[in-house]
């Protein structure tokens, strides 16, 4: 009897006390499983953290204490201005380019027969990891365009509207005879040819690659009348290097396909193409003295593509590689937000006279919002921390122009200088550039919660 009284005045068996007891064994229950999770979140994330902070107010060796100093002189360095450049382009043009790109995909693919497939296409870059990917557009920005994509494709299209020389590098034998002309190419002297004359035209430095397929000897030039000028164009090189400089010997070839014109006061009034034997002849012309010459289209270089890692173009062909790697996420979170967009909105936007692109733009855009944020925001916080492909693709002689602060926090840290100070302060900088868009995705996730 004495017991029961007990109990009861103490309310422990009492209904309104089982709950609170209850509550309190979940917590005690909650706590345990999360406790794994907590310790292995405190000594990845947390105390890397607080230790960097830590580090980054001491000297290179860690032994004195210095402060901001490493702070002060990081904000005085020109590689750390260069790298908050490009940071700072990377941040405005590349989530930009993603997200965009990634609405469009997922539009497209609801209207076209075959969306699963493109839609497949486009997302299978994500399987392949930043160090692959790095290399294959290492390989694919290569200059030669023997080797590079990009430079094959290029050249390709600026050889369909530009015709290529014909004897790249080739020059005339005598320097004296045929000078360099100010306008590229050569040229005799004004009025030192004059209607009548015979004008052989040697030429050497010619890659063997350029000469015809099949070659014709080189003929001697046709006699010249009172009004025309004749010359023969020929590689002044015969097999073993015998013969005579500046004369047609046996075994050398004509060059068919110069071009040779005929100049009075700096403008021209004739001109002739060589033939197969490498001959020339000029007629209709007045008496008087000329200027002869090779216009420099006969011996400029071949296009060779674009310096796509050179120091001015290596951020932006970056950028295109990991456009490349993330458009096919940007369109699949976009297009799981666009099937779940209430078609009747849609079809009554279009009964009421809008047409597709006021649809797109008035009505699935903004219901969209939400979604695009989310994708912008990560790919604020994903390029604020590239390293992998700016390390990878850029070659050593642009890689200061294309520094960012993760690179150059990798680089003064175990990239030679071992100033481990100097690296924690760029890490706990590169920390709170990140924080802002951090906290703006937590507190969209609590708003969206609520």
């Amino acid at each position: 009897m004495s017991d029961t009284t007990t109990e009861a005045r103490s309310g422990a068996g009492t209904p309104r006390a089982r709950p609170a007891r209850r509550r309190q064994e979940g917590r005690a229950l909650a706590w345990v499983f999360l406790a794994p999770a907590s310790i292995v979140l405190l000594a990845l994330v947390l105390w890397p953290i607080v230790y960097s902070v830590w580090r980054s107010l001491f000297d290179r060796s860690g032994n004195a204490f210095i402060g901001l100093g490493n702070y002060q002189r990081m904000f005085t360095d020109p590689a750390t201005f260069t790298a908050l450049k490009n940071n700072l382009i990377w941040v405005i043009v590349a989530p930009i380019l993603v997200t965009v790109l990634g609405l469009i995909f997922a539009v497209l693919t609801e209207r076209i027969r075959w969306g699963t497939a493109f839609k497949l296409i486009v997302f299978m870059p994500m399987a392949i990891s930043f160090l692959a990917a790095g290399i294959i557009f290492r390989v694919v920005y290569e200059e030669d365009p023997e080797r590079g994509l990009a430079n094959a494709i290029v050249t390709s299209v600026h050889d369909i509207f530009n015709d290529a020389s014909q004897y790249p590098g080739a020059r005339p034998r005598d320097a004296d005879a045929l000078p360099a002309a100010e306008a590229g190419g050569y040229a005799t002297g004004a009025a030192q040819v004059e209607p009548g004359t015979t004008m052989p035209i040697p030429l050497v430095g010619i890659g063997a690659d350029t000469l015809p397929e099949e070659p014709s000897a080189a003929s001697p030039p046709a006699e010249a009348g009172s009004d025309t000028i004749t010359g023969t164009v020929w590689f002044d090189f015969a097999p073993g290097g015998t013969g005579t400089a500046g004369e047609i010997d046996d075994g050398e070839v004509a060059l068919p396909g110069v071009i040779v014109q005929v100049l009075r006061d700096g403008e021209v009034v004739a001109d002739a193409i060589t033939e197969e034997d490498g001959r020339f002849t000029i007629d209709g012309l007045d008496r008087g003295g000329y200027e002869l010459a090779l216009p420099a289209e006969n011996f400029s270089e071949p296009f060779r593509g674009v310096s796509w890692l050179g120091p001015g173009l290596v951020t932006p062909s970056i950028i295109t590689a990991y456009v490349w790697m993330w458009a096919g996420f940007a369109m699949v979170l976009i297009g799981a937000g666009l099937s779940s967009i209430p078609r009747d909105a849609l079809e009554a936007a279009r009964i009421d006279g809008a047409n597709e692109w006021q649809v797109f733009r008035l009505i699935t855009v903004p219901l969209l919002a939400p979604v695009l944020t989310v994708v912008l925001v990560t790919m604020i916080i994903n390029v604020l921390k590239i390293f992998d492909l700016v390390y990878i693709i850029a070659p050593g002689s642009s890689a200061p122009a294309a520094n960012v602060v993760a690179v150059q926090m990798w680089s003064v840290s175990f990239g030679g200088a071992q100033d481990f100070g100097m690296g924690s302060a760029l890490g706990v900088f590169l920390f709170l550039l990140v924080l802002p868009a951090m906290l703006f995705n937590i507190r969209r996730f609590r708003q969206e919660q609520q």
